[in-house]
Order: C-alpha cells, then structure tokens, then sequence
C-alpha cells in the first residue's frame, strides 16, 4: 500500500498543466483495488506517473486477494473503484452473482491473455499440429489438436481439468471460445447448477491468477486461461506451454475495464472526470512513440506492490513478443494494448459480446430480445463519461483529438470472419442473429434444464 503526501499533492499540482482547470472535486481521497496482472498498467502508471496528482487525487493502491474481494470491496464502499473483469461490472448490473449497479467509463486494454496446457498435454497435442518449414508449430493452435486427448483422458476415466480466474472473467469465456471452436464442449450454467460443467467434455473451475502456475504444476489443472505474466511464467519455470493468445483468438478483443458504482458517478460525478483523466493519460503514455515507454512501464509494474513478477517474465509479453514453447519467441507487437484502436473507450459492442457469452453458456438463463443487449450495455458502459474526460484532456493540450471516436454511436464495425478463430464475425447491434450462427451453445429460448438442453 502506497500513501501519496498531501504536502507533494499540493506542490505538484499548483506546477500541472492541468491545474489552471482543475475539476472541483467531490472527493479527493481513493483507494483503488487491483489483481496482480500486468493489464493493471494504467493505474500504476497514473500513479507513479503523477497523473492522478496532476488531477488533485490522493490515491492509495491496494493489491486484492480475487477477484472476488476485489468486487465486494467496490460495492461495499471499502475500495472507492478497481481494475475489473470486464464481465463483473455487467455480471453485478443483471444480478448474476452479486447484484449491484457498477459501471465503467474506462475500457483498461486490448488483449493480453494466453491459454497455456501442461508439458504432458503439450507433448500429446503436437502430433496433431500442424509444422512450419522451421519445424516449429504453426500458430494459431486449433483447440482440435486438443481433441483427441480429452478423449484419450475420457477413455482411461479421467477428467480433463482446465482453469479460469472468475465464472465471468474474459478468461472463462475465451477458454469456453477456444474450445467450442474446436469442437469440445466445456459445458453450461443453470440457475440450480452453477458449475458451469453441465454436458462439458473439459470441466473449468476457478483459480486465481498468480496460483495458475503452481496448481498445473501440482497437476490439478491440465491447463489454463490467465492474463500475464502467469502464462510467461509457466514458461520460465518449465511446466507449461501457452498454446495461443487471445490475439489469436480474437484479434484486439476488449479485456480488463476500471468500475465503480453508479453511486459512485452520480455522487461525485467530477471526481469521476478527473479518475478518468488520469487513466486515459496513463493509457497514452504505454502506447506512446512505438511502445518506448514500456521498458519503464515493466520496471514499475515489476514491484512488489505490483505485480511483483521479474521484470524478465513481464517485458516477454509487454514489449511485444511472446514466447510460446522455450526459445520458440515471437513477434506480437499487439499482445498489450492501452490505448490504440481506441482500446480506452467503453464501446457498448463489447459489454454486448459479453452479454452474449454469458446467454451462450446459460449465466443468462432465459432469451432476451436485441434491444435488452443495448439495454443493459448503455446502463453499463459510460462513454459519456469518458468523451467529457478526453474533451478536457484536448482542452489542456494533453491528448491530440484526433485519437478519440468522438461521433461514435458506441457500436464498433462488425468484427471480420478473419479475425475470430472460428471464422464467426461478431456484430454488436444483432446478439441472438450472433448466437445462433455459433455451432455449441444456447440459441432462441433454449434453456438448461436438469442435465440437459430444451426447446
């Protein structure tokens, strides 16, 4: 936990740029909770960067056990908002788990997540991968060449165990993603069995981030889907081999977003301006100038108040490459991204995506029509918030306008066939016509019943 000095509050900010405009603030006193994962980038870089200074804010970082009590700490008023799954804020608004009113007027990154499998996995796996002329495995992995050894697991009467870090985590969802694409179904939510492992040929359960390498090494998992740099260690430590990225997966997909509450907003609602101020020049910082910064940004993000991983495991994936079998480097200059492609605006086609992951797999029970989707997103995500945020910033000469999507309707284009694994595209503005263009999963008013799926 780090306190910030109101004496250097004070000094700092009388010499900010942004001072001569500072925002009244309601509240000027945060704690903000966060997971040890890399993607936490924009707050420990508002902070050490001074950005949440420039903007007056006394703010205080606190490291959260799960995800868990990360969410309970925000909606019961201990944490003033956090580093969030993108799922939690939209899980807690329909009351799936939780219920609470949380929104997000910050997007926090693009991708930034692996799907690793054991060594012994890894090894049964690559007879069925395709090679390059280098002989190294061709990218990206079909979760197909998974296939045959779950059946092999099921024939000799074992389960085939892989884990996630939350039941609406990006992690859970993409995994499930991975999988169905492959043809493995990894099984459904009902409102009586909340498992997520009804009809599953690979059964999924909940581990935390930094225990994902220990607990495939103890050889309760088979695999996993984390964020970094829980992947990259698995390498570094040589138990594991990450099989695809998300990027991979779905080319710039939507992950972590910042939450508060709707009460939060509405009660201090130019504090909130400010917060978001200061996470968006954070974000402009880590993608400046060709990623120059981010040398600086894993030095930070390798403290112990942090992450706390070596610096080596986190610039592996942070700096643009990724390393998937030992010595089998790549080049993935989009493996992190902060701010470009408008990674910080909080599009309602993302929370739409999710929404459609969770009826996919029966969190949502029951059909809902198009128009709840939008709903439900608008409720959510903020970008309201965050336009009147960045106005301020290019007011300030701060950020240059030209980076943000000011006329959005706040639905992104359709997501190209060619960059989703499965060759699926992804529109936003039509949920069920989605949902029932994928082969596995809940479709019109199916819905989970018993052991099984009806209508």
């Amino acid at each position: 936990m780090r306190k910030l000095m109101l004496g250097l509050v004070a000094s700092t900010a009388l010499t900010s740029p942004a001072f001569a405009e500072a925002l009244e603030l309601e509240k000027d006193e945060l704690t903000f909770g966060f997971i040890k994962l890399t993607d936490m980038a924009p707050l420990a870089v508002a902070y050490e960067q001074g950005y949440f200074l420039d903007e007056g804010l006394f703010v205080t970082l606190e490291a959260q056990a799960n995800w868990k009590v990360l969410l309970d700490g925000v909606i019961g008023g201990q944490l003033d908002g956090a580093h969030m799954l993108a799922g939690q804020p939209l899980a807690a608004t329909i009351g799936f788990g939780t219920e609470a009113h949380i929104i997000t007027p910050f997007s926090m990154d693009l991708n930034g997540n692996g799907i690793t499998v054991s060594n012994e996995v890894w090894e049964m796996m690559k007879p069925n991968i395709p090679t390059m002329d280098d002989g190294r495995p061709q990218h990206p992995i079909s979760a197909e060449a998974l296939a045959p050894v779950v059946e092999q697991y099921k024939s000799e009467g074992k389960p085939f165990n892989m884990g996630m870090v939350f039941p609406v985590s990006t992690h859970n969802y993409e995994l499930r993603y991975w999988l169905a694409a492959g043809g493995l179904h990894p099984g459904y939510y009902s409102p009586e069995n909340v498992t997520g492992q009804i009809g599953a040929d690979v059964f999924l359960s909940v581990t935390p981030p930094p225990q994902m390498p220990a607990t495939l090494e103890a050889g309760t998992i088979n695999g996993y889907c984390v964020g970094e740099p829980w992947n990259q260690q698995a390498v570094f430590k040589g138990i594991g081999v990450p099989v695809i990225t998300d990027y991979e997966l779905w080319k710039n997909n939507p992950e972590k977003v910042f939450g508060i509450t709707a009460e939060f907003a509405e009660e201090y609602p130019n504090t909130t301006r400010a917060v978001t101020k200061a996470l968006i020049r954070a974000a402009i910082w880590l993608d400046e100038n060709d990623n120059a910064n981010r040398p600086e940004a894993v030095e930070i993000l390798s403290r112990p108040e942090y992450v706390g991983a070596d610096y080596d495991v986190i610039a592996n994936s942070m700096t643009g490459t990724f390393e998937y079998e030992k010595g089998d480097k790549r080049e993935v200059p989009d493996f992190n991204v902060f701010f470009r492609y408008n990674a910080t605006y909080p599009f309602y086609s993302d929370a739409v995506w999710y929404l459609t992951q969770m009826r996919r797999w029966g969190q949502i029970a029951d059909a809902k029509p198009d128009s709840w989707y939008d709903e439900v997103a608008k409720s959510v995500y903020r970008p309201d918030i965050y336009l009147d945020a960045a106005k301020m910033l290019v007011d300030e000469g701060l950020a240059d306008s030209a980076d943000f999507p000011w006329d959005s309707d706040g639905y992104k284009a359709v997501t190209p066939a060619e960059d989703i694994i499965d060759g699926i595209a992804f529109d936003g503005r039509t949920p069920n016509a989605y949902l029932e263009s994928l082969p596995i999963g809940l479709k019109g008013e199916q819905v989970v019943v018993g052991a099984g799926v009806e209508g």
